[in-house]
């Protein structure tokens, strides 16, 4: 008797089950429903960059961006190749801050010296071949006094050899899209076919900031000692000492390349980074990139942006496995715009009310448009933050199943 009740009572489930899909499905739309357009990951910026017209620096090359956003400020023949110096040694510690983040060196370890990292002229700590170095010891020496000795030996330690590690670094490179760079060795020396443009010297110096800060602990350093004070190193970078703000980041001369920095600088929550190829002097790299950098920040500013108070965390869906989805909102923390305009920033959300299943992880649902003064300042995507597959009758009679597994001796 009571098996013959559980049968009635899962027939009866069965039937209201297929029946209530079959009402889904008299519902659904006619089409399967489309991912949302895709837009773009960063805004239309209405900012045009400054050029020689608006006011000119003493060098060859020039290029001013903001570290947040990547957005160029000023440039000069930014797409000039040119060599670049000991500014090449901001990829040699890209590669060296990577490989210490995935846990393949420690800052601990012993950095072997060669004969050929010992033959390295130019900029050097005098390394002797078989000393022992610490790799920490090795940054100190790269980031404070530019040692083209230690910068070698610090490649040939993370790469096996100056050249395989070189190859890494125009891999890298290209991974960058820095498409106007050739690396030809790990120091900066003057070599022929070792180019580079200063639009592709801020696209790794912005690379090194973002993703390794700590390389700011050795930059940011004016002084320091190797082999217990035998070795003083001071800081080829003098805007520590004359510039407000300064964070890093690296010098380079050479008689080919000239004098050469690319330096960052924040105040007020604006980052920025002033890249000079080819000026005369000392005097003339660091009045250019000071003028660069006043420019900066005398007239942007980066302002929180304003996500609206009714902004859902999560959104209806219809006909799926699930009632919702949770939502992921990729505008940026900060916008870059022109000095006092921050302020009047405002968010408009354009979402649906619900959406048809199914909904995959990343797929495009809505936008939110940023305008300063009733004009545009940049559009940025809203995206589902799960999956919610469709309901199914497959999915329905799993469900009924293990419904049916539950139900107790009686209806």
């Amino acid at each position: 008797m009571r098996k013959n009740t559980l049968k009635r009572c899962g027939a009866a489930l069965l039937c209201a089950a297929l029946a209530a899909l079959a009402a889904l499905r008299l519902a659904a739309p006619d089409a399967a429903p489309t991912a949302g357009t895709a837009w773009p990951a960063v805004p239309t910026s209405a900012i045009v960059p400054a050029t020689v017209d608006s006011f000119d620096v003493p060098c060859r090359a020039a290029i001013l961006i903001d570290e947040d956003s990547g957005t160029v400020l000023y440039e000069k023949n930014a797409d000039e190749r040119r060599p670049i110096a000991s500014i090449t040694k901001v990829m040699t510690l890209l590669l060296t801050f990577e490989a210490l983040e995935a846990g393949k060196i420690s800052l601990d370890d012993i950095v072997p010296v060669s004969e050929h990292a010992y033959h390295m002229g130019g900029s050097q700590i005098w390394l002797e071949p078989g000393e022992q170095l610490t790799l920490n010891e090795m940054l100190k020496a790269i980031c404070i006094s530019s040692a083209n000795d230690a910068a070698v030996a610090v490649a040939e330690f993370v790469g096996g050899s100056e050249s395989a590690f070189v190859q890494r670094m125009n891999e890298r490179a290209a991974a960058l899209g820095m498409d106007s760079t050739h690396f030809e060795n790990a120091c900066g020396l003057d070599t022929e076919g070792h180019l580079s443009t200063a639009r592709d010297v801020a696209v790794m110096s912005r690379e090194m900031l973002l993703h390794h800060p700590e390389v700011e602990d050795y930059c940011m350093v004016w002084t320091d000692s190797l082999r217990g004070g035998a070795t003083q190193l001071v800081n080829t970078n003098k805007l520590l000492k004359s510039y407000n703000g300064i964070t890093g980041l690296k010098t380079g001369t050479t008689s080919k390349a000239g004098v050469c920095i690319s330096a960052s600088a924040a105040r007020d929550g604006l980052r920025l980074i002033a890249v000079v190829l080819g000026s005369d002097s000392g005097k003339e790299r660091f009045n250019a990139a000071t003028a660069l950098l006043d420019y900066g920040f005398a007239n942007y500013e980066n302002t929180a942006v304003p996500l609206p108070d009714t902004a859902p965390e999560r959104l209806p869906v219809r006909h799926g496995t699930a009632g919702s989805v949770p939502l992921a909102y990729t505008a940026p923390d900060l916008y870059l715009s022109a000095k006092g305009q921050g302020g009047a920033l405002t968010a408009t959300l354009e979402l649906p009310g619900e959406l048809p299943a199914p909904v995959t992880t990343g797929q495009t649902v809505g936008t939110l448009r940023i305008t300063a003064g009733g004009e545009e300042c940049g559009t940025y995507p809203v995206t589902a933050a799960g999956d919610v597959p469709e309901l199914t009758f497959g999915y329905c009679f799993a469900r009924l199943a293990r419904a049916l597994l539950l139900v107790p001796t009686e209806c």
